[in-house]
């Protein structure tokens, strides 16, 4: 009788302080809404960890948000895609999408091991520039094997790059001449966080934040396959290096499954709008908990111990989704 008091007594600390974080990121976003709710959380771990001192009493409540409950945020994030809105962007364009996110999944890997990067890191990195940065980067985790500090790492660096796409890409589509709806699907194409997206996509009107959103939450829906393909390879991999009889991760993650499943109960139109804004503000926040939970691990001091290489294959990374998504647009008419 108490033992779930016992495991969750170690946790209200964090949890409360990551709470209160992700709603000032909900408020702020609620007033300024240029400004992305999950930027506000992943900001306040990063400045928390850098210029402030984690209690030892936050940590357990912290580590659960950046697991579990980005997780369930995660899940969450499937109320927002539904086959009917998918298809309203027609054949040419969802090859276009997909032809972005394997151009950059598998080119940013491939730049990592030139730079002689961990293929852990490259991974991580090609994961959040090609889907949905930092949430893609919690996804893909336990599947890459990698270390607290590459997976803090990964995080900043591409919440940095994102964060930079807001005040330099409306720039560059002026200077590029692209219509709003060119420069709408542009964004939707190359920038990594869906709150970036809605900034970034807002400054140039309706039309151009409409088609941003649409083409980012195809991205976003190709999260699932992608995972189930990284979670073969995983399968894969551990069978061939690991001993017999050691345990192998699952063919699909529960998360994963209840993402497709959530997706796929939006798509037959049961929930009304009421409903599903409801979902969408609790997805904001517990993302929020949950990126506030990564943040706190982002140290930027450390940023120097890792050396200018995971710099260059961000810078890199960024650049190449960037020309990519670009020329996808060009040619598909998006």
């Amino acid at each position: 009788m108490h033992r779930p008091w016992a495991y969750l007594r170690p946790l209200l600390p964090g949890l409360a302080v990551a709470l209160a974080v992700a709603m000032v990121g909900y408020v702020v976003h609620y007033n300024v809404d240029v400004v992305s709710p999950h930027v506000v959380a992943v900001a306040c771990g990063i400045l928390g960890a850098t210029f402030g001192r984690i209690e030892e009493s936050f940590k357990p409540g912290l580590k659960f948000c950046a697991k579990k409950v980005l997780r369930a945020g995660i899940v969450l994030l499937g109320f927002r895609l539904s086959l009917t809105e998918l298809g309203k962007l027609g054949p040419k364009s969802l090859v276009a999408v997909v032809a972005v996110v394997t151009a950059t999944f598998f080119g940013t890997q491939w730049l990592a091991r030139r730079l002689g990067l961990s293929r852990s890191l490259g991974l991580l990195m090609a994961t959040g520039y090609s889907i949905c940065g930092a949430s893609a980067i919690a996804a893909v985790e336990p599947f890459a094997d990698a270390s607290e500090e590459e997976v803090a790492y990964s995080i900043a660096l591409v919440t940095l790059c994102g964060t930079l796409a807001i005040f330099v890409l409306p720039g560059l589509g002026t200077l590029l001449g692209l219509t709003a709806s060119q420069y709408g699907a542009w964004v939707g194409a190359s920038v990594h966080d869906v709150g970036q997206v809605v900034a970034a996509a807002s400054s140039k009107g309706e039309v151009s934040l409409k088609l941003a959103t649409l083409v980012k939450l195809t991205r976003v829906a190709m999260l699932a396959p992608l995972l189930a393909g990284v979670a073969l390879n995983a399968r894969r991999r551990q069978g061939e290096e690991a001993l017999a009889g050691a345990k192998r991760p699952p063919l699909l993650p529960l998360f994963i499954v209840l993402f497709l499943a959530a997706s796929a109960i939006t798509s037959t139109g049961a929930l009304s709008t009421h409903v599903l804004a409801d979902v969408k503000n609790a997805e904001t926040i517990l993302l929020g908990m949950g990126l506030v939970g990564l943040g706190s691990n982002v140290d930027l001091r450390k940023l120097r111990a890792v050396g200018g290489r995971p710099l260059g294959l961000a810078l890199g990374s960024w650049a190449l989704v960037a020309i990519v998504s670009l020329a996808a647009v060009r040619l598909s008419g998006l």
